[in-house]
């Protein structure tokens, strides 16, 4: 584990909140028999600002996940001389996705083939394929996005074809407020839709899901990556004038 240095209480706070949340995820991971390091943690900093991001980094944390593009250009250009992978995890907009194809490395709110297909086509030849992980509306709420899980199997083999991607794996957001039984099946459901695709033929390895509340419940489920804003940075002041992606 790094730790760098710590030069404020604002500074020392994170690298705390960092330690304890690598112990919730290695404890979560070693109850599920597996291991810390099959976890991948990225830390949500939306609504913080790139003076945060870079002392995240320099505590070790190496992936990042932004909601908002006019919040997160400016922050990915600001810390582009240090190795990070940028996460879009907003909603996307089919007016936003040439930024989001061109500055970002995963996306995981994939929910229909046009996105996709739109993000395939702006995807930079010269850049590596970008990271794609569709979302599930695993709880079947209505109105939320997500596509449904009867209907992912097909999406999956439609965004495989793509040239510019790599079908990675599922994403969910739970509602707030479930009790950590319900979180734990909504996310044994979407691990059983992943291994359904993968019995058809598709190579999904990610399962994006838990956040800040429910990601230890997310790790005894099967989480190969997970989702933290809150526990790692506090509190966020929502971003002016920011826009979902």
């Amino acid at each position: 584990m790094l730790i760098g240095p710590q030069n404020s209480p604002v500074e020392r706070a994170l690298a705390a909140n960092l330690q304890a949340v690598r112990a919730q995820i290695a404890a979560a991971a070693a109850a599920a028999h597996s291991s810390a390091v099959s976890v991948t943690l990225v830390a949500v900093s939306k609504g913080h600002g790139a003076e945060m991001v870079r002392a995240a980094a320099a505590c070790g944390v190496s992936d990042f996940g932004e909601s908002y593009l006019q919040e997160a250009l400016p922050k990915i250009q600001a810390l582009r001389d240090l190795a990070l992978t940028w996460h879009f995890i907003g909603r996307i907009q089919a007016n936003k996705t040439r930024p989001i194809a061109e500055q970002f490395d995963w996306v995981h709110g994939v929910d229909r083939l046009r996105t996709a297909e739109r993000l395939s086509a702006q995807r930079p030849h010269y850049a590596a394929p970008l990271q794609v992980c569709l979302q599930v509306n695993i709880g079947a709420e209505s109105g939320k996005a997500g596509v449904e899980p009867a209907l992912a199997a097909e999406l999956a083999a439609a965004v495989r074809a793509l040239p510019r991607l790599q079908l990675r794996g599922l994403m969910c957001i739970l509602p707030a407020g479930q009790s950590e039984q319900d979180n734990r099946r909504a996310f044994c459901a979407l691990r059983l839709l992943l291994l359904q695709i993968n019995a058809r033929g598709g190579t999904l390895d990610t399962l994006s899901m838990g956040m800040s509340a429910d990601f230890r419940a997310a790790i005894l489920e099967g989480a190969t990556l997970v989702r933290v804003g809150t526990a790692i940075f506090g509190p966020r002041q929502p971003a002016r004038g920011a826009q979902a992606g």
